[in-house]
């Protein structure tokens, strides 16, 4: 897969996965800017090193790359985002957005202000950043947006106490792709989602993992940045160097939204007594 002539904004990509997709893109030949506030763990603070440093141990391998420091919690940090990549390259072909925490809030002491950082990295910063990136997109040939969910978030069997804020902004982010992936379609912008487990500082690992490495994620996120991928409202799983593609589908013979082709009942009691046939797979 060559990526030679496009480019590619990466959303924290100091560190991490994020560093791992830029590294991976930018040996494939693609320009990529490498954006990270440099925040802690919980999503606060910043340190401009962090996009620094990531960029020029990239630059150091002879690939091409620029870094951003910002606030993409705003609808005015995005934009800059945005324009950072087309005053360097002249063009935007890849947005991935990478950039997230994990903050855990028992739902009795949940605030304002928490649930704020959730909700701005993981919805209104995916929002702002395809706003001002969509005109830029619709030129190339090839666009490509990856945003990133969480399998904690989709699957009830991993979730876990105190993920609420992080579970509904992971959640977020695929009705976002569902609604991009419908709205790009005419201009041949594919919308897709990672779902990726990997050790890193986010896990509270530091050091080099013995399994589930941040770079065998990357295989499905480059696949999904290229030109080959021709799919759009998928989410892909990747852990430990596996991947298995899903989707939210609707069952057979529906005309919605008069007939959901299942089970009918008129009263409460109706439902409650035909529920396992209501809850069946169909």
């Amino acid at each position: 897969m060559n990526f030679a002539g496009k480019t590619a904004v990466i959303t924290g990509a100091g560190r991490g996965l994020g560093f791992v997709y830029a590294q991976a893109l930018a040996r494939r030949g693609a320009n990529v800017v490498v954006s990270d506030i440099g925040a802690d763990h919980l999503g606060s603070g910043g340190d401009d090193a962090v996009a620094q440093d990531a960029a020029r141990r990239l630059q150091a391998q002879g690939l091409s790359v620029v870094d951003h420091q910002g606030d993409l919690s705003s609808e005015q940090g995005c934009r800059q985002l945005v324009e950072v990549a087309i005053a360097a390259f002249g063009q935007l072909d890849i947005l991935i957005h990478n950039a997230g925490w994990v903050g855990y809030q028992a739902i009795e002491q949940a605030d304002a202000a928490f649930i704020g950082r959730a909700l701005d990295i993981n919805v209104y910063t995916p929002i702002w950043l395809c706003k001002h990136a969509w005109k830029h997109l619709k030129q190339s040939a090839a666009a490509r947006v990856v945003l990133t969910s969480s399998d904690r978030a989709m699957y009830q069997q991993y979730a876990q106490p105190g993920l609420v804020a992080y579970a509904a902004g992971k959640m977020a982010q695929l009705g976002i792709m569902n609604a991009l992936s419908m709205e790009g379609a005419k201009d041949g912008i594919l919308v897709n989602a990672v779902s990726p487990v990997a050790k890193t500082r986010m896990w509270g690992v530091d050091g080099e993992p013995d399994n589930l490495k941040p770079e065998w994620v990357a295989p499905g996120v480059v696949f999904l940045a290229s030109g080959q991928c021709q799919d759009t409202g998928y989410i892909l799983r990747a852990s430990n160097g596996q991947f298995t593609a899903t989707r939210f589908v609707e069952n057979p013979g529906v005309d919605y939204p008069v007939d959901l082709a299942r089970v009918s009942a008129s009263s409460a009691e109706q439902v409650a007594q035909q529920w396992e046939r209501i809850k069946e797979s169909h």
